[in-house]
C-alpha cells in the first residue's frame, strides 16, 4: 500500500446488546470513563460533547439494563455530592476495553490477509459512483493519440477487450490521462447497438466487440440486452422490442455490440 490516498483500512465498532437494545458502546464507555475521572455528570457530559439531559438519559438506561447500577449519585459532603462509578461500572469498562482490544487485533489480522488493497479501492470507488449511465468499465489507458483538437484514448479492460474514446485534448490534460493510468469508460445503454455477424462488416463505428448474450429483459416497448464480452465484463444495450423480435435474439446467442468512440465518456478517480 504505497499510495496513502488509495490505502484501505478496516474500522468497526463494538456494541453490547441486551433485550434487543444497544446497551454499551464506545460513546457510552467514554461517558462512564469521564464520570469516573471527573466525579460529575455535568463535567462528564461537557467533556464528551453531549447535553446534561442526554447524559442522564444514557446513565439511567444503562443502569436500568444492567444487573447492578453502573453509576451512583451521591449527596452531601464538602462538595455537595456528585456522581461516581460503582464497582460494577468500573468492571464493565475494564471488560469493554478487553473486547475492544481483541476486536482491534481481529481487524488488523483481516487487513493483513487482504494484502494489497488498491484493486479493492478501485472496485469500491467504481460501485459508489452515482451516474445514470448503465455501462461503467474499469481499465488502463493503453494508448493516447493526440490530434489538433481531439485525442483518441484506448482503454484496455480486464480480459483483453479494448474500448476507444474520442475526447478533447483539454479533457486529456484535465483528467491527467497518460499511458498506464487507471480510468473508467462510461457508455449509455441507449448508445449501444446490437448486431449479428458484424465482425467482417465495414462500419465507421470504432467499437465493435463480440460476445455472448447473457440476459434478455423484454418490455412492451424496449428490450434490455446484456452481452458478455469476456473478462467478466458485460455491456448492456437498450433496443426496441421490435428489433429484438426481428433479430430473434435469445440468451446464449453470439452477438456484437457496437458504439461510437464519441459516445464513450472517460473518467478517473
Amino acid at each position: 500500500m504505497t499510495d496513502s490516498k488509495q490505502s484501505i483500512g478496516l474500522e468497526g465498532s463494538i456494541w453490547f446488546q441486551k433485550a434487543d437494545n444497544r446497551f454499551l458502546g464506545g460513546d457510552r464507555i467514554a461517558l462512564l470513563d469521564k464520570i469516573d475521572e471527573l466525579g460529575s455528570i455535568t463535567s462528564a457530559a461537557k467533556a464528551v460533547g453531549i447535553s446534561y439531559k442526554t447524559a442522564w438519559h444514557l446513565v439511567n438506561m444503562m443502569n436500568n439494563l444492567s444487573e447492578h447500577p453502573l453509576v451512583d449519585r451521591t449527596t452531601g459532603g464538602k462538595g455537595g455530592g456528585g456522581t461516581i462509578l460503582t464497582n460494577e461500572g468500573k468492571k464493565v469498562i475494564e471488560q469493554f476495553r478487553i473486547v475492544q482490544e481483541e476486536h482491534r487485533k481481529f481487524l488488523q489480522n483481516l487487513e493483513g490477509r487482504l494484502g494489497e488493497t488498491n484493486h479493492l479501492y478501485q472496485f469500491l470507488n467504481r460501485i459508489a459512483m452515482k451516474i445514470s449511465a448503465r455501462n461503467i468499465f474499469s481499465g488502463t489507458v493503453e494508448t493516447i493519440i493526440k490530434g489538433s483538437v481531439n485525442s483518441e484514448v484506448v482503454l484496455l479492460l480486464n480480459g483483453g477487450s479494448r474500448i476507444v474514446s474520442i475526447i478533447t485534448n483539454g479533457s486529456v490534460d484535465n483528467l491527467g490521462l497518460k499511458e498506464g493510468v487507471n480510468a473508467y469508460a462510461i457508455i449509455k445503454a441507449s448508445s449501444v447497438i446490437i448486431a449479428q455477424e458484424l465482425l467482417d462488416a465495414k462500419l465507421s463505428t470504432r467499437n465493435i466487440l463480440p460476445g455472448i448474450i447473457s440476459k434478455l429483459i423484454e418490455g412492451p416497448v424496449n428490450t434490455e440486452v446484456d452481452v458478455e464480452i469476456g473478462g467478466g465484463n458485460v455491456i448492456s444495450a437498450v433496443i426496441t422490442h421490435g428489433s429484438s423480435e426481428k433479430m430473434s435474439l435469445k440468451e446464449g446467442d453470439h452477438a456484437c455490440v457496437a458504439f461510437k468512440a464519441s459516445s464513450v465518456i472517460i473518467g478517473v478517480n
